[in-house]
């Protein structure tokens, strides 16, 4: 496993774990992966401080590193262990899940028709209704230049990663 520290186009700085570096790159080519605050798919490694070794152990009480020949190291023990997501974004996640879990229980799933049905609903050709549904950034970048209110939903995060 490798993790990277990794940055979208707004800005935005998150780290994740790959099965290898290839991993990544195959990943972020085939659009997979996302910046979970903003969703943007335009992502890149950023400057990160490579693990070194450490030759002082015995002087800082760390524990030995294995001799054995083993590829992987031994498993930390509960007092040890760092907690792979920080508190933070533990209930940012919360909150995005109970968001979407409202939404989509609440709402019509329009599909691919969500554009159609939110201009049916602004001009008032439709009965106005919580909906939600797909549209590409172009077409909904067109519904808010018409002055029609839409908000992306957000992404199921324990699908995606």
């Amino acid at each position: 496993m490798i993790r990277y520290t990794l940055a979208c186009d707004s800005g935005h700085s998150f780290e994740s774990w790959f099965p290898s570096g290839s991993a990544y790159d195959e990943q972020a080519e085939r659009g997979l992966v996302s910046c979970p605050f903003c969703d943007s798919r335009k992502v890149s490694k950023a400057l990160m401080a490579p693990a070194i070794a450490r030759r002082d152990r015995e002087r800082t009480g760390l524990p030995a590193p294995v001799e054995s020949g083993a590829d992987t190291p031994p498993a930390a023990s509960a007092e040890t262990a760092v907690p792979m997501i920080a508190e933070a974004e533990k209930r940012l996640r919360a909150l995005l899940r109970a968001v979407r879990e409202e939404v989509t229980r609440t709402a019509d799933n329009v599909g691919e028709r969500f554009p159609d049905e939110a201009r049916a609903m602004h001009y008032g050709d439709a009965p106005t209704r919580a909906i939600y549904g797909e549209a590409s950034l172009e077409e909904a970048r067109a519904l808010i230049d018409e002055g029609i209110e839409v908000a992306p939903l957000p992404p199921a995060l324990d699908d995606r990663h």
